[in-house]
């Protein structure tokens, strides 16, 4: 199912209008029919029931402050630039493509493609201590396509029955429910068809473990690799291979591609017993994850041998010790 997901037909992009959408949902809001889901931190989605009392509470609190921030913003000179352009800053509202957060595709998946498998959320089975963020789908006969509010949920947001107290005439009672939950006031994502709009860039980071900033500079080095070095891989592109790998889009961002060629990061290899495959015309063969972290491992110098051990290891972590005549010609200058 999740292949499926994540590699979905392309369709032909047109960006989405926020002050369009806005404008056009004024009219409509009290009249949209909202349904909550909530999705846990293997991005299984929940479906819930509201009460009709409840059910009066969702648009003002998943709606207005949006609106209000969008329509003010176009009065105000507020501009949407892509999130991959830069970091968010004073009058500018950032959106990326969906297609470019596969976590949040594998979420939005689930209703579009296996809505039929989507499970009633139920405190016992499915613990809310393990849910992630709350989804709601916004809906109405004059929309072409839903829109989708995402918010996260931390945890303590959320509260288990059994663990819980009420105060009630200054009295402490136990609490009555199942569990709890509070969604968050504030505006986070909104996703209209293809794009995401991104309110709270670090939302979007928890949420889904997308940063545009270090996965640009990641696809960059990728670049540089490939120009670099003689590879074959599965994949249509490198850059393909590094989307959605947090830790290994996390290493990229000080590695150096230059420091060294192929040549000397085989024999390295061969010299630590670390086995690379190479295919008919010697490129380094890139099957899968395994091997292409081992392969980024080589090229950060990430594995090395004890000279007093024999024992080899793989390093999380390096700190490069100072030549102590350069501590010493720095404390001349503080001098």
């Amino acid at each position: 199912m999740e292949e499926d997901i994540l590699k979905p037909k392309e369709e032909p992009y047109e960006p989405a209008d926020v002050f369009l959408w806005a404008n056009n949902l004024v009219q409509i809001k009290e009249e949209l029919r909202i349904e909550i889901f909530l999705f846990n931190k293997n991005y299984v989605v929940y479906k819930t029931s509201v009460s009709k009392d409840l059910r009066k509470t969702l648009e003002p609190l998943l709606i207005d402050s949006l609106l209000e921030f969008v329509l003010a913003g176009a009065e105000e000179g507020l501009v949407v630039r892509e999130f991959e352009e830069g970091e968010a800053e004073g009058k500018v509202l950032q959106r990326t493509r969906l297609k470019n957060v596969d976590s949040a595709r594998v979420v939005l998946g689930w209703l579009k493609t296996q809505e039929h498998e989507i499970e009633t959320f139920v405190e016992e089975e499915h613990d809310f201590k393990r849910i992630k963020g709350v989804l709601a789908r916004c809906s109405h006969p004059d929309l072409k396509k839903p829109f989708y509010i995402i918010k996260s949920l931390p945890s303590n947001l959320t509260m288990k029955g059994s663990t819980a107290w009420m105060l009630r005439a200054g009295k402490f009672v136990p609490f009555d429910a199942e569990g709890s939950l509070q969604i968050p006031g504030d505006n986070q994502l909104l996703v209209l068809d293809q794009d995401i709009y991104v309110f709270n860039q670090a939302k979007l980071e928890s949420l889904f473990g997308y940063n545009a900033k270090k996965y640009g500079i990641a696809v960059a080095k990728m670049k540089m690799i490939g120009e670099s070095f003689k590879l074959s891989y599965t994949e249509s592109s490198l850059e393909e291979m590094v989307k959605g790998k947090k830790s290994l889009v996390n290493k990229l961002q000080k590695l150096d591609p230059t420091i060294t060629n192929q040549e000397k990061l085989l024999e390295h290899a061969d010299e630590l017993g670390i086995e690379l495959m190479l295919d008919d015309t010697g490129a380094i063969i890139l099957m899968d994850d395994k091997d292409l972290n081992k392969f980024v491992n080589l090229l950060n110098d990430d594995y090395m041998e004890s000279a007093l051990t024999g024992i080899r290891y793989e390093i999380k972590s390096k700190k490069p010790l100072k030549d102590p005549d350069d501590e010493g010609e720095l404390l001349k200058q503080v001098l």
